[in-house]
């Protein structure tokens, strides 16, 4: 039976594909075969000679393949092997890439873990996932350092951002780097070991390991739908599927021609799948950014280097939009963009193409599916406010809130999104009921968003079945933040809820009730908040409340905040016009 939705297809994207059963490290391994002489990796930061855009790192895709084979030996040699996981706590840059492929090449598992994660939420990652090894910048080694007694790490392997740069580039940032407070020079010895030295020490050549394409290859850890965070379990296949599922959407993609702007954080499911292994299977350049901050970086890169594919979250295109000399920059090279993470609204994307003369295009995906599942036809007929409509080989259907029942294509009424296709997880690490509620035995997935379709099989999100904040393309656990806020001494009550941001999509707002008794401020909860949290989970609002509004039982309502807030926002439309 052919899938409604397959009429909005543009031309040229088949509606079934077939999938190499192939390790995932294969993909290098072919791009190297077939544009040995094309550049890879362009590593692209702002640094200490002025204002100006520095390009360095460059690595041809036979480099690229040859340096994840000696750090491939690299990771053999220290006893690393089949099944063991690696922890990534790198920024984008090569040796993210680098590191990845050599664990992949090996048969190891990777941990993709946030930077910018304090040593609390580093500590419950590397202790749920088991990882014995974490390869790291160094200017991350004092939060290692803070919590590693409590985890299994016993090997650490430290980078520098002079490692990933031509002599004598590399050379002269580091000795500038060196000069900056925040620099750190791990001890020498004692498990830690550093990144170049290890590339320089072995050749190319790892002990073969085998590699099914049913092995799993990656933990990515999600807050999923039931607000604990969980390593979604994916394999090769599943990688291999979407980067594949992702080529045919991009039906007019030009291999070996493209240059993708990967400024989306590699340590992200999306961000590692669209801006890291779809180049690397197209044989592109990655412009790899660290940091995507400030926005004009990202425009003079364009500008600069003529990108012509630009993955992204909506806070970066709606930045572009709005800086003041947005005007002033040449952003034509742009053909096409794919927005994730958060709601996109139309107006962005039509006044983006008309600024770049590109397509700019609204998705979506989940963590547990490698992750995109839908997306608007690049070039096809997209619609205002929808996800799109199911990639290729994926199977999309809403089930009834109350009944279970599915429900037919075009009904007007709403229901839970469930998916299936080759991309989807194996389940989660160590979490055997947490899997069987969320992926079924015959393979669907279910994904805690409530949608709708329309006639056309285009597919809408309507709302999210549990609380998730979404800020920024990251997803936030309103019950983490709550956590932290219920250790300070002075709060004896909190709730937090994801209010409309013009930026953000949606920020951080607590509402915080004290002990009896007990005086405490907006900026000392804000420290505190900011000492145990990432940078995006701290609340951009607190606000303080007598008490909060419960069920009989005592349950916290957050669903009464949020309409109040709305009720807030509506009266402080109205009083506007």
């Amino acid at each position: 039976m052919i899938a409604p939705w397959t009429a909005a297809y543009e031309p040229g994207v088949p509606h079934t594909l077939t999938y190499p059963a192939v390790p995932l490290d294969h993909l290098l391994s072919e791009a190297a075969r077939r544009f040995p002489y094309n550049t890879a990796t362009n590593f692209i930061l702002r640094y200490v000679l002025g204002d100006r855009v520095a390009l360095a790192g460059q690595l041809t895709y036979r480099q690229l393949d040859e340096t994840v084979g000696r750090f491939a030996a690299a990771l053999s040699s220290l006893g690393i092997g089949k099944g063991d996981r690696v922890a990534l706590m790198l920024p984008n840059s090569p040796h993210f890439v680098i590191a990845f492929f050599a664990a992949a090449r090996i048969g190891a598992i990777v941990v993709n873990i946030n930077p910018i994660y304090t040593a609390r939420e580093l500590k419950e990652q590397l202790a749920d996932s088991g990882a014995e090894t974490i390869i790291l910048l160094n200017l991350f080694y004092p939060r290692l350092r803070e919590i590693q007694a409590q985890t299994r790490i016993r090997r650490t392997i430290v980078a520098t951002i002079g490692d990933a740069l031509r002599f004598p580039l590399g050379m002269i940032v580091d000795r500038s780097q060196r000069k900056q407070p925040d620099w750190v020079d791990p001890p020498r010895g004692q498990g830690i070991y550093r990144f170049a030295a290890l590339l320089r020490s072995h050749s190319a050549h790892p002990p073969q390991a085998e590699r099914k394409p049913d092995d799993v290859v990656l933990f990515q850890y999600t807050g999923g739908t039931t607000g604990t965070p969980k390593a979604a379990m994916l394999t090769h296949r599943n990688l291999v599927a979407n980067t594949i599922q992702l080529d045919a959407w991009f039906a007019r993609s030009r291999p070996g021609e493209e240059k993708f702007l990967s400024a989306v954080p590699f340590f992200h499911v999306y961000g590692m799948t669209v801006a890291m292994l779809l180049p690397v299977y197209l044989g592109a350049e990655m412009l790899i950014v660290p940091n995507p901050r400030p926005i004009d970086g990202l425009m003079k890169i364009i500008q600069r280097e003529r990108a012509t594919v630009f993955p992204g979250v909506p806070a970066m295109y709606i930045g572009i939009l709005n800086h003041k000399d947005v005007a002033s920059y040449d952003l034509r090279s742009v053909r096409a963009c794919l927005s994730g993470s958060a709601p996109l609204p139309m107006e962005v994307q039509e006044r983006f193409g008309e600024l770049t003369g590109g397509r700019l295009v609204e998705g979506y995906g989940l963590t547990e599916a490698a992750p995109v599942t839908h997306g608007n036809p690049v070039f096809g007929r997209r619609k205002s406010g929808s996800i799109g409509v199911p990639l290729p080989d994926v199977e999309a259907r809403l089930v009834d809130l109350e009944t279970g029942e599915t429900l037919p294509v075009g009904s007007a009424r709403e229901g839970e999104l469930l998916v299936r296709g080759p991309q989807v997880m194996q389940g989660y690490w160590n979490r055997p009921d947490e899997t069987r509620d969320t992926l079924d035995e015959d393979g669907w997935l279910r994904t805690g968003d409530i949608c709708k379709t329309d006639a056309d099989g285009y597919f809408y999100i309507v709302d999210r079945k549990k609380d998730m904040i979404i800020a920024s393309g990251y997803k936030i656990l309103p019950r983490e933040v709550e956590e932290v806020l219920f250790a300070h001494p002075k709060v004896r009550e909190a709730a937090v809820i994801g209010v409309p941001d013009p930026y953000r999509g949606e920020t951080v707002k607590a509402y915080v009730v004290p002990k009896d008794g007990e005086q405490v401020s907006v900026e000392e909860l804000s420290t505190f908040c900011k000492a145990n949290l990432a940078p995006y989970k701290v609340p951009k609002q607190i606000e303080f409340r007598d008490e909060l509004p419960k069920t009989l039982v005592g349950k916290v309502l957050r669903r009464v905040l949020v309409e109040e807030e709305r009720a807030k926002q509506a009266a402080m439309s109205e009083n506007r016009h």
